[in-house]
């Protein structure tokens, strides 16, 4: 909902896919559609690709837990899938410090604890990898750190950095997100995404201006 929020503050359009209905005033209210639906479940998936003749992107914030991991995967290669075949421009899939060849960025502890998770994760980046390359679809990888529902600090950056972590809020996640989606300089990059001021260590890094 931040990413929706902070998309149609910009006056860009935009449809939800979401498993429940508790947004859809909110969704409604600044011209937005809900389509309630797993994205687990081909035919939500087609519906809420149907919502419209035509998108310029997708952005997928799906993700799973530990215990039920699949839909970081599954769900998120659907909607790849989906987003290709209808001719979308750009997929900004948004997964986590730790997946892929972030792996030995978190905490041994934290890493272990998302384990499943982040396997899952990185199948899902790998297949939009390989969507990209037969399709032309442009992508955009962006791996948060620590996720905090605190308001927007201002001071959270990406890098190309696989090293970093730390922790970061999620209206700046959602900020940082629509920057990758509404300009093509990130296009084809893999993102890491934390706050400057909650880092786990300080090390040097090089940020990612988009």
């Amino acid at each position: 909902m931040d990413v929706f929020r902070q998309l149609t503050e910009k006056g860009t359009w935009a449809t939800v896919l979401q498993r429940h209905e508790t947004n859809r005033k909110e969704i409604e209210s600044v011209g937005g559609f809900l389509v309630k639906g797993d994205a687990l479940n081909a035919k939500d998936v087609e519906k809420a690709m149907n919502q419209s003749d035509e998108y310029d992107a997708v952005v997928s914030t799906i993700g799973g837990t530990p215990a039920e991991p699949r839909a970081d995967s599954e769900a998120n290669i659907a909607l790849i899938d989906a987003a290709a075949a209808k001719g979308v421009g750009k997929f900004v899939l948004v997964t986590s410090i730790g997946t892929g060849d972030s792996a030995d960025a978190p905490p041994p502890n934290v890493f272990d604890a998302l384990k499943p998770v982040l396997i899952e994760k990185a199948k899902a980046e790998e297949h939009l990898k390989v969507v990209s390359a037969k399709t032309g679809m442009a992508y955009v990888i962006v791996r948060p750190g620590g996720l905090k529902s605190e308001p927007a600090t201002g001071t959270a950056v990406l890098t190309e950095d696989k090293s970093i972590c730390g922790a970061i809020h999620r209206e700046d996640v959602a900020d940082l997100v629509i920057k990758c989606v509404l300009k093509e300089k990130a296009n084809g990059k893999v993102l890491s995404c934390v706050d400057k001021a909650q880092l786990f260590d300080q090390p040097d890094f090089t940020p990612f201006e988009v």
